[in-house]
């Protein structure tokens, strides 16, 4: 093992496949069992049975390395599974950047998951929010009575917020948010058993049936930011003055600032990458992109969930506030060995540590693909393996 791990390692991408499990083996002290693992995409049929319905196979997707990543001074080797061609590269390209200027700096700034009980049609809604809020005190205590271990390690439910909302269709509308700690687990299953338990309570008090009881995907109480800079000198190459591509990225940044058809291409860059790692950890992508594009819209316009700027130093930098749910326990991700692989590579020790690298992720690989924009094209990297997997397909068939 090395004494100080180090994830920039240069040319990475020319290397054996043999050298690169090599490298990595000695970053993570993965083990051959867990190696082959990963290479294999192991998924046996009872482990497959156990996680969805109807399964009659597998469907294989290429397992890749980020390198060159430095968060909060710590360096990672990053697992991705994506089929886009340069999703990857990008990534690398970008940690490559932001590292030679001092890496990234992620936190946490919230960490709460929301679970959700409606009811419609209440006739005096203000006296029925305050009746429900005089019994927060007994409702949480129910709800926490279904998962004591959550409230021995000081996590479970926390707090209830009520909205009132108005609908000409159903009339006034009482929505309740159950606010959860759901520590190293993403959640869902645990808020959702939650607000189950505490609905016919709440629904005595009302007198009223909840039409339903879910949790959020609109995780704006799970909130991670990311941050990092880019010298004009680390933009600069034999074609292109790092001044000038700077000076575009701003134009770049506040194009997608005024017109929804960039922001949300914008946005499906970062989440080329945010997505990845959630899906080599077997975290629910799918949640983790409904959420991010709910919360880009959350101002009531659709914007751009990074943001790029030029410092006093005539530096490029960047910063990405975005909802991430999710866990490093619980449901598949504990049964699955692809997934538990993964996060040995990560070497992470909580789930907030693994969304601190998404968020990452998501700003580095943005910060690539407007680089790539506003210089030679996003098409110059994407089409070499675009054009590659065209001519495997003419071979195969």
């Amino acid at each position: 093992m090395n004494k100080k791990k180090n994830s920039r390692i240069s040319g990475f991408f020319k290397l054996s496949r043999e050298k690169k499990v090599e490298l990595v083996k000695e970053f993570t002290e993965l083990s051959d069992k867990e190696l082959e693992i990963i290479e294999k995409g192991f998924l046996d049929l009872e482990t497959r049975d156990n996680m969805v319905e109807n399964v009659i196979g597998t469907l294989s997707l290429p397992y890749s390395i980020a390198v060159n990543f430095l968060i909060n001074k710590k360096d990672y080797l990053v697992p991705m599974v994506t089929e886009e061609p340069s999703v990857v590269a990008a990534a690398c390209y970008g940690a490559k950047l932001l590292r030679e200027n001092g890496g990234i700096l992620a936190e946490n700034l919230s960490n709460l998951m929301i679970g959700q009980i409606y009811l419609a049609g209440i006739e005096n809604a203000e006296k029925a929010k305050k009746e429900v809020l005089e019994a927060k005190k007994e409702i949480i205590e129910l709800a926490n009575s279904e998962k004591l271990d959550l409230v021995e390690m000081g996590a479970g439910a926390k707090d209830l917020e009520i909205t009132i909302l108005k609908n000409k269709k159903i009339g006034s509308i009482l929505r309740i948010h159950l606010l959860v700690d759901t520590k190293d687990a993403m959640g869902a299953n645990t808020v959702n058993t939650m607000t189950e338990s505490i609905s016919p309570l709440i629904e005595k008090i009302v007198n009223k049936k909840a039409v339903f009881k879910i949790v959020s995907n609109l995780a704006d109480k799970r909130l991670v930011k990311a941050r990092g800079r880019v010298s004009k000198e680390s933009l600069t190459t034999k074609d292109f003055e790092g001044k000038e591509v700077i000076e575009k990225i701003i134009k770049a940044q506040a194009i997608a600032e005024t017109d929804i058809y960039r922001a949300v291409t914008n946005n499906k860059g970062i989440l080329n990458g945010m997505g990845a790692v959630a899906l080599a950890t077997l975290n629910d992508w799918r949640a983790l992109e409904a959420g991010a594009h709910g919360f880009a819209a959350k101002s009531g316009r659709y914007m751009p969930l990074a943001s790029w700027k030029k410092d006093e130093k005539g530096g490029l930098v960047g910063e990405m506030t975005v909802p991430i749910a999710v866990g490093i326990v619980g449901g598949t991700i504990s049964v699955h060995p692809v997934a538990r692989a993964s996060l040995k590579i990560l070497g992470v020790k909580s789930a907030q540590e693994l969304a601190q690298i998404i968020a990452s992720v998501g700003l580095a690989q943005n910060l690539a693909a407007l680089r790539a924009l506003v210089s030679e094209g996003i098409q110059l990297g994407h089409m070499k393996l675009h054009n590659k997997n065209i001519v495997a397909a003419e071979e195969v068939f």
